[in-house]
């Protein structure tokens, strides 16, 4: 049975074209900085025109759609460009990612119902892998009546307010709503209100112990000092007792 995104695919010319998101481009290269081999996710990326991008810059991406057909194309376009992404036909509303496994997930124009957008994010939440980050640029509610792109159903729509709310835990670099002019294929052409959106997961906080013991009182009495630099991979608690000057 085909989806209605297989029959926007189904013709020779690239919908949203294979030029990346300028969004995406703007952050890209700095996102992967001092990661080897990033592994990055790219969630509805229809025709691949974002994963080849990031593919192209040495990350190993994984394209999700629910379009076999786009992602078909994605991997047309990936093999023109010299490049290799993986693809996986999913549904992103009931979709089941791996615990702590990206370095980055990308969600360029993802736009789900709100109940479906929420089970995707508590994925994206625990899919990324500490320091993982998440990008995201989306049309807000007041893109409706624009004609230059994006569903026309608020529901679908992103939020400023609703991303700063789920992913509060992370580190935010970039919480923005905004108008830019767009022009991805024939379908997101002219200013367009968008959201923009790029939060780290914290990295997991290293905690090291000592502790010291009072022995000139009949009742000895033990203290430990809890830290979080990194230790040699020793258990701090065998590393004896603080000194007098501690």
């Amino acid at each position: 049975m085909t989806h209605p995104w297989d029959d926007r695919y189904n013709t020779d010319e690239y919908v949203y074209g294979t030029t990346p998101n300028d969004f995406l481009v703007e952050h890209a290269t700095d996102l992967l900085a001092g990661r080897e081999t990033a592994h990055v996710l790219c969630v509805a990326d229809g025709e691949g025109r974002n994963s080849v991008y990031l593919a192209e810059l040495g990350a190993q991406v994984c394209a999700m759609d629910i379009s076999a057909v786009g992602l078909a194309k994605a991997e047309k376009l990936a093999a023109q460009r010299g490049v290799s992404i993986q693809t996986e036909v999913v549904d992103l509303t009931q979709v089941e990612l791996p615990k702590a496994h990206y370095d980055g997930v990308v969600a360029i124009f993802c736009h789900l119902p709100s109940q479906g957008r929420a089970h995707l994010y508590e994925q994206v939440l625990a899919s990324l892998k500490p320091g993982g980050f998440f990008l995201v640029e989306g049309y807000t509610p007041a893109q409706i009546g624009r004609g230059t792109g994006g569903p026309d159903s608020a529901d679908l729509m992103l939020s400023k307010a609703e991303l700063e709310k789920v992913f509060k835990s992370f580190e935010l670099q970039v919480s923005q709503e905004t108008e830019r002019d767009i022009h991805e294929g024939d379908r997101h052409n002219g200013v367009g209100a968008v959201c923009q959106f790029i939060a780290q997961k914290p990295q997991v906080r290293q905690q090291s112990y000592q502790f010291s013991a009072n022995r000139d009182k009949a009742s000895h009495r033990m203290r430990y000092v809890e830290g979080s630099s990194a230790n040699d991979g020793e258990c701090t608690l065998c590393k004896g007792p603080l000194t007098s000057d501690d």
